[in-house]
């Protein structure tokens, strides 16, 4: 079966809807600024889950980033796309996900030549559930503390996304690694999907 190809929504500075795209299109050339958004998810002991994105990804393959991005379609609330992308991706069902702030970056993959020009939305959820990662999504998981994260960022940038490196940056800063590091009761709620 053909796949159709996947639209974005073009956003403005405030987020506001100007239009859409197909979303290659919409990172090629300058890029345009388009809807994202970045889940980090962390277990009841204050471990980050995070990704390695697959070698066949059409930008920034292989490298390591935050547990679930994407882009929600037109019509799609950022939440509702954020779920459907952790279950896709990553074989997970987390409801109760927060919203903790936006962030706009730009960024250009050396390897493809696309360029990101992103609105992104940066969530965070709990979740304990053992992933069953998407092979075309995925090369790798791990859990990881978010203090040893920071290191290796420092250490080897070249190893992580562009935006995964910043929002980390801006999670730091703002406190935020410290609350969702610290340990929780477990997780009931957050169970796979198959």
């Amino acid at each position: 079966m053909e796949r159709t190809a996947e639209t974005v929504v073009l956003v403005n500075e405030r987020d506001e809807a100007v239009g859409t795209a197909e979303k290659l299109a919409a990172h090629r050339g300058e890029g345009q600024l388009h809807r994202a958004f970045s889940v980090f998810l962390f277990d009841s002991h204050g471990r980050m889950l995070v990704q390695q994105r697959a070698v066949g990804k059409y930008h920034f393959a292989s490298l390591w980033t935050n547990a679930c991005c994407s882009h929600p379609r037109p019509g799609e609330g950022v939440l509702e796309a954020a779920r459907r992308r952790i279950h896709e991706e990553l074989g997970l069902g987390t409801e109760a996900i927060e919203p903790l702030f936006e962030l706009i970056y730009e960024a250009e993959d050396p390897e493809s030549g696309l360029v990101e020009r992103e609105y992104d939305h940066v969530l965070a959820a709990r979740c304990d559930a053992e992933p069953n990662p998407c092979e075309s999504e995925v090369s790798a998981v791990a859990l990881r503390s978010p203090q040893a994260l920071l290191r290796e960022i420092l250490d080897s940038p070249d190893r992580f996304t562009p935006w995964f490196r910043k929002a980390m940056h801006e999670l730091d800063v703002r406190g935020l690694l410290e609350k969702w590091g610290r340990p929780v009761p477990a997780v009931a709620s957050a169970i796979p999907e198959r």
